[in-house]
């Protein structure tokens, strides 16, 4: 499909037919693209300095966003093996009657040491293990003794008073 021509000699820019000048009959085409060009281009005769150019490379450039460059961070070691075990075996205290618990606290103890010595992370881990284990570990020993205290009262209350089926 074709238009009729435009008036003013100007052509369909879209079409790729180099712009005519209609007083000299001359087509322009940018000389570095090989383009056509037209009235207020760089590649235009009649270009003047002062006229908005429409060449991407002549167009103002935008300011950055004004990041800073990273910082580089040292490698962060992982957290401390111990420490994790130390939190895992004092809270297993829990069901084992305090054993693991007494084991999770001493673990502990090793761990920050470790931590302290390498600058690995698991401190807050550690601590917890050793506050928890040591909680557990003295309720173990409270209970086991409550429970020994119980015995001992029930066969000292069995032995005061005889069987009266015995023969």
């Amino acid at each position: 499909m074709t238009y009729p021509p435009q008036p003013g000699g100007w052509g369909d820019p879209a079409s790729g037919a180099p712009y005519v000048d209609p007083a000299s009959g001359a087509a322009y085409v940018d000389p570095v693209t090989g383009q056509p060009a037209y009235p207020g281009s760089p590649a235009y005769p009649g270009y003047q300095a002062g006229q908005p150019s429409w060449d991407p490379a002549a167009q103002p450039s935008y300011a950055g966003y004004g990041y800073a460059a990273p910082v580089m961070m040292p490698a962060q070691q992982g957290t401390n093996g111990m420490a994790i075990a130390s939190l895992v075996l004092s809270l297993c205290g829990l069901v084992s009657c305090g054993v693991t618990s007494l084991v999770g606290a001493i673990l502990g103890h090793v761990a920050r040491k470790q931590i302290r010595e390498r600058g690995e992370s698991g401190d807050g881990m550690a601590m917890a293990g050793i506050i928890t284990g040591w909680i557990i570990f003295a309720l173990a020993v409270v209970g086991v003794s409550l429970y020994v205290i119980l015995i001992v009262w029930a066969v000292r209350q069995a032995s005061q008073y005889p069987n009266p089926y015995a023969t």
